[in-house]
């Protein structure tokens, strides 16, 4: 049996509240579970999470999956870093769990418009940036080369010079 601990949705229409729950990989999302092993209230403002820290480290060293929205919720409260860091045998007693989520602005027509002519300003730069870089190495090649003309130019004059002295 394949267990994955995810979010079962409760509570009322537009106004879900989520537990956290392992589960056999082939039930329903909301059919029945094994176990509840947390809480998730998005609604609230900061979003709160409870986790019970004892079980999902049970299930998760039983092989147990966390879906991706789990994870992300996991990390962001930092339970991951905990739990990674007594797998390694370190000494988690000063790792405390959060129990907010701060949620990310959500990005407006106009944020997005100014996130891509901001991206587009930068690839502009980088490509000039790019297009100076050439430039000044084709300028010192040229510096080279004409530096390299002047001393084979020079050095045939001056025999040059000497075979007209000598006569």
């Amino acid at each position: 049996m394949a267990v994955h601990i995810r979010l079962r949705r409760m509570g009322k229409k537009k106004q879900p509240f989520y537990r956290i729950v392992a589960a056999d990989s082939r039930r329903a999302r909301d059919g029945r579970f094994l176990e509840v092993i947390g809480t998730y209230s998005p609604i609230e403002k900061p979003a709160k999470v409870k986790l019970f820290e004892d079980r999902i480290t049970y299930w998760l060293n039983e092989g147990a999956v966390p879906s991706d929205t789990v994870n992300s919720l996991f990390t962001q409260v930092g339970f991951n870093e905990k739990y990674l860091r007594a797998k390694k045998g370190e000494d988690v007693s000063e790792v405390a769990l959060k129990t907010e989520i701060t949620e990310r602005p959500k990005k407006t027509r106009k944020m997005k418009k100014a996130a891509v002519a901001k991206a587009e300003e930068a690839k502009v730069a980088e490509e000039t940036k790019v297009k100076k870089a050439k430039a000044a190495e084709e300028a010192k090649a040229k510096e080279a080369k004409a530096a390299e003309e002047a001393k084979a130019n020079e050095a045939p004059t001056e025999t040059d010079s000497s075979d007209n002295t000598e006569s």
